[in-house]
């Protein structure tokens, strides 16, 4: 389906904005990839414009680097990068379930319980496309349960420099089940309004996925060596 198409029921900038976005977190742009404007207004069929306040935007939200006499770059971080960057949302994400755990509201609680069931039916169906945005979204409803304008900031911004990463950390078969248990827990610790197990349960998974993400990028390096 083409932007154009999915535009009826929102802005056609959103839509190509969301399109883009989905296309680097899903690893079908590649990381250090050039964005060619034209290319990709005629692989989404819509015109130049709107890729390019598309572009601006994924470059505000850390997606992309915009690079003098390069253009826009899909951000490619080193693997020093992916474990500071890490280290530190894991403490953001802590600190996001501690908070959240004292401050969430039973509405607030009640919409993450839907989430975790339509999270769960796109596990059963290993749609991991679906299973991403929702786990995204509950994340994002933690964070802002934490009612901290500025921890949401943050997140937001040190969160968009690995979101293909984690991502990816989701394709292993046993590392994805694991995943979807350390949700639960999460629900079960924001049910029960314990904020020091919240924090814990937050912090372990996020380090959990870098450990998958830094294994999964050492092994890849390794294999780009013997082919070399």
């Amino acid at each position: 389906m083409t932007v154009i198409e999915q535009a009826g029921s929102q802005n056609l900038h959103e839509a190509t904005f969301q399109t883009l976005r989905s296309l680097l977190v899903e690893g079908k742009i590649a990381p250090g990839s050039k964005l060619n404007e034209r290319e990709l207004a005629e692989r989404l069929n819509v015109s130049r414009t709107p890729i390019r306040e598309a572009i601006r935007r994924l470059a505000a939200d850390g997606l992309v680097e915009l690079i003098a006499n390069r253009g826009a770059i899909a951000i490619q971080l080193s693997l020093e990068d992916v474990i500071h960057t890490f280290d530190v949302i894991a403490e953001l994400e802590g600190y996001s379930g501690e908070l959240a755990a004292q401050n969430i509201s039973d509405s607030a609680l009640s919409e993450l319980e839907a989430l975790q069931y339509e999270m769960m039916a796109s596990y059963a169906r290993r749609d991991l496309s679906s299973y991403y945005k929702l786990n995204l979204g509950i994340h994002h409803l933690i964070n802002q349960a934490a009612n901290n304008p500025i921890l949401t900031k943050l997140f937001s911004q040190v969160n968009a420099r690995i979101e293909a990463l984690r991502f990816r950390s989701n394709q292993d078969g046993v590392k994805w089940e694991k995943a979807v248990e350390e949700h639960q827990e999460m629900l079960d610790a924001l049910k029960a309004r314990d904020g020091a197990r919240m924090r814990k349960v937050m912090i372990s998974h996020v380090t959990n996925k870098r450990n998958v993400v830094v294994q999964l990028l050492k092994s890849e390096a390794i294999a780009q060596v013997s082919k070399s």
